[in-house]
Formats: C-alpha cells, sequence, structure tokens
C-alpha cells in the first residue's frame, strides 16, 4: 500500500491517513486480514512522528476498521463491511448534506451533482 502525504496540505496529517486507509479497504487494496505496518515502521517510512500514525490507527480502530491481533499487528477488520449502524448513516447524511447545500448555493445543478457521485463510486470500484 502505497501511502502519499501532503505535508503542505491544511488537512491533519492523521486524517490523510486515515483517509487514504479507508480508501485502500474500499478499493480492495487492503482486504480483511491484511496486516499493515507497526506503527514505528509507518511512521519512518512517510517521515511523520510516531504519534501521528498512532492517533490514525486508533481512530480506525474506534471506526471499526482495523484491530489488534497479538500475533500479526494491526490488520484490516474481519467485519469491515458490516459496521456500518444508523448512527454512520446519519452523520454520512449531515455530511452529504452540507455539500449539497454549498453546491446548490452555487448552482451546481441536480443532475451534475448526481453524476458527480456516481463518477465518484466508479472510480473508487475500479469500475
Amino acid at each position: 500500500m502505497l501511502l502519499a502525504i501532503d505535508m503542505n496540505s491544511e488537512t491533519p496529517i492523521y486524517t490523510q491517513l486515515c483517509r487514504q486507509i479507508i480508501k485502500a479497504i474500499a478499493t480492495k487494496e487492503l482486504q480483511e486480514g491484511d496486516e499493515l505496518p507497526s506503527v514505528r515502521s509507518l511512521a519512518a517510512d512517510i517521515g511523520v512522528n510516531l504519534h501521528t500514525v498512532n492517533k490514525a490507527y486508533n481512530i480506525l480502530k474506534a471506526d471499526g476498521f482495523l484491530v489488534v491481533n497479538r500475533r500479526k499487528g494491526v490488520v484490516v477488520s474481519p467485519s469491515t463491511g458490516y459496521t456500518y449502524n444508523e448512527n454512520y448513516l446519519q452523520a454520512l447524511k449531515n455530511e452529504l448534506e452540507s455539500v449539497v447545500i454549498e453546491a446548490l448555493a452555487r448552482h451546481v445543478s441536480d443532475d451534475q451533482l448526481t453524476q458527480m457521485v456516481h463518477e465518484i463510486v466508479q472510480e473508487v470500484r475500479g469500475d
């Protein structure tokens, strides 16, 4: 798995790590049971503080994407595909609502919004 961190981005590094790992899971680059590098190893590889990687891993563990296996270390959760619930769906709806409101205020059409979402889903799935 190749992680590209933008050190000049306003997005915190731990957030960039979380997003890229989640994307790797969504695109099946990372699958159930796959091992991730140790906190120290990943921090050294990408040139960031180990606390930054630890924070990203802890967020991903709390969100159900990763688990700690005593023998293998940090691995992709076997239940990753089944971990959403009503709270997640409501939070997702709230985030989408915010994006849609801004897009509509900028006069983006319904068709353009729908097409963009469809294209993003296709890109992530590799269709």
